[in-house]
């Protein structure tokens, strides 16, 4: 296990750095500057001399070449520092200090959610396979595994806080300021997030309870006169997590990561809407981080599923 996790730790490194180069090159591969994107008009007429643009080049670290850029910002990041903002003036620890809590806060109910009822959900469809409860969420699953998430979103603000007016439809209050508002406020985002990741998740463990279920173990259990609950979890359940398991670690970075079009529409100041602004404004240190922040979350979940399977499955080892 331990030569395993080493492997892993060596890859997880070369697959960041990879990550840091490529965001880093695509960033100045944009059009536009974002020295211009950073002054106002009033201020780009008052600069009467290159030097004043230079000063401010100079200032974000603008004025080297690509490769010194590159090597002062990865050794900045070993450090603990992520470089400073240029759109906001303050340094990028700071913006995703903010940003991150927050959306943390709806992945971890989304993730929570999604599994906490997508996986018993799924184990009845397939234990009760064919019945009208398997066909009205087999049906459920599949829309909600289709549906744009973003559009779902507009439908929900539209019929409960236009026409309805029963819940907020933008912004976001800490749990801790006023934990009523803050529920209410969160319940619509929240219903559009899980629509995937649930409806996914109820699919993958139905089909992989329909195929555990029919292996002859499980019919001897049937055959030694054992009870249903006890066949059904004891037994069936954990040998088929693996895959629902394999889904659910690769859908804490999507789930983090895909609430940038979710956070636009309910202008939610979270690390996808931040993630937005500094990508119209080319603010690179922020698009930067966000996607190191973000690889370092699907290396680190995949490194984790991995371990888990020796704990569900005691037939996978590691060598």
């Amino acid at each position: 296990m331990t030569a395993y996790i080493i492997r892993r730790l060596i890859q997880a490194f070369f697959i960041l750095v990879l990550a840091t180069i490529i965001v880093f090159c695509v960033m100045r591969l944009l059009p536009g500057d974002p020295i211009l994107l950073y002054v106002s008009q009033d201020d780009y007429s008052r600069m009467t001399s290159q030097k004043e643009i230079h000063a401010l080049r100079e200032q974000f670290g603008l004025d080297k070449s690509l490769p010194r850029q590159y090597v002062d910002w990865i050794w900045g990041v070993l450090h603990g520092d992520l470089g400073k903002s240029i759109f906001f003036g303050t340094t990028v620890m700071e913006e995703i200090g903010r940003a991150f809590p927050i959306t943390f806060y709806l992945g971890s109910i989304t993730f929570i959610l999604a599994n906490l009822i997508g996986i018993p959900a799924g184990v009845m469809c397939a234990v009760r396979r064919g019945s009208w409860m398997d066909t009205v969420l087999t049906v459920l699953a599949n829309i909600g595994i289709t549906a744009p998430g973003f559009w779902f979103g507009i439908l929900l603000i539209y019929f409960f806080g236009l026409y309805l007016g029963w819940l907020p439809i933008q912004g976001f209050t800490s749990p801790f300021e006023d934990f009523s508002l803050s529920t209410q406020k969160i319940i619509l985002p929240i219903a559009c997030l899980v629509l995937f990741p649930l409806s996914g998740t109820v699919r993958q463990t139905r089909s992989a309870m329909l195929e555990i279920i029919h292996q002859d173990y499980i019919r001897t259990a049937w055959a030694k006169g054992l009870a249903e609950k006890t066949i059904i979890i004891r037994h069936a359940v954990k040998n088929g997590l693996i895959p629902v398991v394999t889904m659910a670690g690769m859908g804490i970075p999507m789930i983090l990561g895909g609430q940038v079009l979710i956070e636009t529409v309910f202008n939610i100041p979270g690390m996808g809407r931040l993630a937005v602004e500094a990508l119209f404004t080319k603010d690179y240190a922020i698009v930067q981080g966000f996607i190191l922040l973000i690889s370092f979350l699907v290396v680190f979940s995949n490194l984790m599923v991995d371990i888990s399977y020796g704990w569900i499955d005691p037939r996978v080892r590691y060598e």
